[in-house]
């Protein structure tokens, strides 16, 4: 019989020894797979001891030549189903692939499911039901050009969930990567040595070290195989088998395992996994910070580790941080041992600043990453001479400089205008493409994208200083400082939680407070190189009736409010930053029933609207194709447009100050003076001295009636 075993990127090469080593004659190493043949009892037993493999499959037939519908239905429906199944049973088709003429692949899906239907009926005047969910057999078709494969189920989906695990951290790792990590790192060598993970979480790889170590088959705690629901199973030989299994556990072995983790929910989780297992006596589970991690014991074992990741929005000054100070601990208390650190970026690894043993690449899920190993021998301990990469570029220095002269330059102006949040850094040096900004003991650092003849491996180590050197330089602690990539958003990406940290604080303008969350959307909650733009509004509103459009966080209202004015109507698309926007009225001690939150499109809410406004604020996104829109928004296509529109509620003599972000953006004036509105400039006088050094960072406007 002809099966394929699936597995994760970067295992087939373990999985294929797995499977000659249970008796398979293994034939074919693809990417994702290996193909092998075996009698039905030596793929039961596949199906119950496999550490590596998440699903096994029947073959059943492949052939060319599938090109149309009507080739796939004739391939599909003469096949023999009754060897597999009969007209009592439910199946369910899951169909993958494409071509020229079979472009959908549930449509695929449907053809081979009438196939099979007839094929029944012609045979026994009976159709099967089809279950989606839960069927009896379930038949997988792969298509490639115009080669299809059959195959059925044989084990049934996910191998890799075990079973033990109904609880588990952020960043989960699969049972079958856990079983290869532990495979790779040498540990079974002599399973009599410590095992230890300072990063345990819900404790996936201690505990399937604990089942390798007693040899306990892991398919045993399955309630059912597929293979099960086949005509062909004999019941009583898979009992025979799964008891042979249960003999063959090692009941003398007391593996050495223990895990830390900086959660005491998670080393909860943890222990219930353990025990669900029926491995729990084996693991010393305890809370330990894997910044101030210690070897656990006096023998030297192996340290293995999931390490975190990090997240692209918030924490890689944390992470950069925290991976050097793993690599000095390593080196200061743990010689003459083994560790095998998991990572996302193989860049990473140089701030350990240790010589790898071996390097292995692997899939989490979606997510790259790779498993290094190290000895750490005296001489790693000692720092190994041939290592002589420097802390930091030699450029980063003037970066550094940078930061403490654009600080000092700035320290008298903040302390005169009351501001606790404002751009130190942007792009000053061409190498060091970023831009920061500086909140009360925190900073956001916004990456550009590097020039495309900047090697990638040199702009992420200039990356990594600059999150460094903005710590030390300005005494952050990495934790407080978060990086963010600028880019164009697609749809609703902008007003869409990145993170889900929750940290907020209060920053000071002007003697407005206002709140911003650094952690968890792409933008903090403020654009501060409008604060003079706020400004302006807050200097004109006395006793005015305001509006201000596409408000976001309400952060202009909330000037104009300050400022006097008669009324303020607070208009923005997200619910989540009008929400926001009534916080900040909130926080200034800010409340009348004339400060009115309105949730709509600007876009269509100034063509429906027939009130009158004194002041009106309108500054609308570079470019917006939210699903929330009808239409797609272009500022330099539709500014005219938008501008009338809104001139349309202007009170005679009254003020529109209207801004953006577009870069190179030209103001149709000769359009606007046709429907006789007049516009000033006032670029120069709302760029505030933060932000002297970007001329271009955005655009203003006066409107007024001619």
């Amino acid at each position: 019989m002809q099966f394929v075993a699936l597995t994760s990127i970067g295992i087939e090469q373990l999985l294929e020894q797995e499977l000659s080593a249970l008796g398979a004659e293994v034939q074919k190493q693809r990417v994702g797979a290996v193909e092998f043949s075996a009698d039905s009892l030596t793929a039961q037993r596949i199906c119950l001891t496999t550490r590596l493999a998440t699903r096994v499959m029947l073959q059943l037939q492949q052939g060319s030549g599938v090109e149309d519908k009507t080739a796939l239905y004739n391939f599909a429906r003469f096949q023999p189903w009754q060897e597999y199944f009969g007209p009592g049973q439910s199946f369910a088709v899951e169909f993958n692939g494409t071509n020229r003429q079979l472009k959908n692949s549930q449509f695929g899906g449907l053809v081979i499911k009438d196939a099979i239907c007839d094929y029944f009926h012609d045979l026994y005047e009976r159709r099967p039901n089809v279950s989606k969910e839960h069927p009896d057999v379930r038949v997988v078709a792969k298509l490639n050009r115009d080669k299809l494969t059959l195959y059925i189920d044989y084990s049934g989906p996910r191998l890799s969930q075990r079973g033990y695990r109904s609880a588990q951290g952020k960043a989960p790792l699969k049972e079958n990567l856990a079983a290869a990590l532990i495979m790779r790192s040498g540990w079974l060598d002599d399973t009599t040595q410590p095992l230890f993970d300072p990063t345990c979480g819900s404790g996936t790889l201690l505990i399937e070290a604990a089942l390798m170590a007693k040899n306990i088959a892991p398919g045993l705690q399955r309630e059912q195989f597929a293979f099960e629901r086949l005509p062909s199973h004999r019941a009583v030989k898979f009992k025979e088998l799964k008891q042979s299994l249960r003999d063959e556990i090692n009941d003398s072995a007391k593996p050495w395992l223990i895990g830390h983790d900086i959660n005491p929910n998670v080393i909860a989780k943890a222990k219930d996994n353990a025990a669900r297992a029926e491995v729990a006596e084996y693991i010393d589970f305890d809370t330990g910070d894997l910044a101030n991690m210690k070897a656990p014991c006096k023998r030297p074992g192996v340290v293995i580790a999931n390490l975190p990741y990090g997240e692209r929005l918030g924490s890689m000054a944390e992470i950069l941080a925290l991976y050097r100070q793993l690599g000095h601990q390593l080196k200061q208390g743990f010689c003459h041992w083994r560790s095998a650190l998991l990572v996302s970026d193989a860049e990473l690894l140089k701030l350990f600043k240790l010589v790898k043993h071996k390097q292995y690449k692997f899939k989490n899920g979606p997510i790259d990453t790779v498993l290094a190993l190290y000895d750490i021998t005296e001489e790693q301990t000692q720092g190994h001479k041939g290592d002589k990469t420097p802390l930091h570029f030699e450029q980063s220095v003037a970066f550094a400089n940078r930061l403490k002269k654009n600080r000092q330059g700035l320290k008298k102006w903040l302390k005169q205008e009351q501001i606790t949040a404002y751009r130190i850094y942007d792009a000053d040096i061409p190498e060091y493409n970023v831009a920061v900004d500086v909140y009360p003991d925190s900073a956001v650092i916004y990456e550009y994208a590097a020039p495309k003849n900047i090697d990638e491996s040199v702009a992420q180590k200039r990356l990594q200083d600059v999150l460094m050197l903005t710590c030390e330089t300005l005494s952050l602690a990495p934790a407080n400082v978060a990086l963010k990539v600028r880019q164009r958003q697609k749809g609703d990406s902008q007003y869409q939680a990145q993170a889900n940290q929750g940290r907020t604080q209060v920053i000071s303008e002007y003697g407005a407070l206002f709140e911003v969350n650094l952690y968890d959307y792409l933008d903090t909650g403020i654009f501060l190189d409008h604060r003079l733009a706020r400004k302006y509004i807050r200097d004109i509103a006395k006793d005015q009736r305001v509006l201000n459009l596409f408000a976001y966080t309400g952060t202009a209202s909330v000037q104009a409010a300050l400022g006097g004015a008669k009324s303020v109507t607070t208009v923005d698309m997200s619910k989540t930053y009008l929400q926001w926007a009534q916080r900040n009225f909130a926080l200034n001690k800010l409340k009348s029933p004339r400060y009115r939150f309105e949730h709509g499109n600007c876009l269509e809410w100034v063509k429906r609207t027939r009130g009158e406004y004194d002041v009106i604020f309108l500054d609308p996104p570079t470019f917006s194709n939210s699903k929330r829109m009808k239409e797609s928004f272009d500022v330099q296509r539709d500014h005219v447009s938008l501008l009338v529109d809104t001139a349309k509620l202007l009170a005679k003599n009254g003020t529109l100050v209207f801004s953006n972000n577009k870069r190179g953006f030209k103001m149709d004036e000769d359009a606007l003076a046709l429907q006789g509105l007049v516009v000033e400039n006032i670029t120069e006088q709302t760029q505030s001295a933060d932000f002297a050094r970007n001329k271009h960072i955005h655009n203003a406007w006066v409107i007024r009636r001619g």
